[in-house]
């Protein structure tokens, strides 16, 4: 258990360096807007899943809301990731996957 822990928390902090949501052209990175913990501990479920796939993550994505505007309004995850982002967390988790 405690390994999986440690490897969740690299996880979370590789994606929360690298991935970021773009709003009005202003970059926010998964760790500033505490979100990578949680993107991180479902994406460590589907690779240890074997089910590591651009589909399968873009539902995880999907599936996590961001609150916006002091909870006026949902915006699911995936939407708010340009894809430029979402092929670097594809590249991050297939190398994180590959060191399991």
């Amino acid at each position: 258990m405690a390994n999986t822990t440690q490897d969740i928390e690299s996880l979370a902090a590789e994606i929360g360096e690298n991935v970021y949501i773009d709003i009005a052209k202003w970059h926010l990175y998964l760790r500033d807007a505490h979100l990578h913990t949680v993107v991180a501990k479902q994406l460590y479920s589907l690779m240890e899943s074997g089910n590591l796939s651009a589909q399968r993550v873009g539902q995880v994505l999907q599936g996590i809301p961001v609150v916006l505007g002091g909870g006026k309004r949902e915006v699911p995850l995936a939407d708010l990731i340009p894809m430029q982002g979402q092929n670097q967390l594809m590249d991050i988790l297939e190398e994180f996957q590959r060191d399991m």
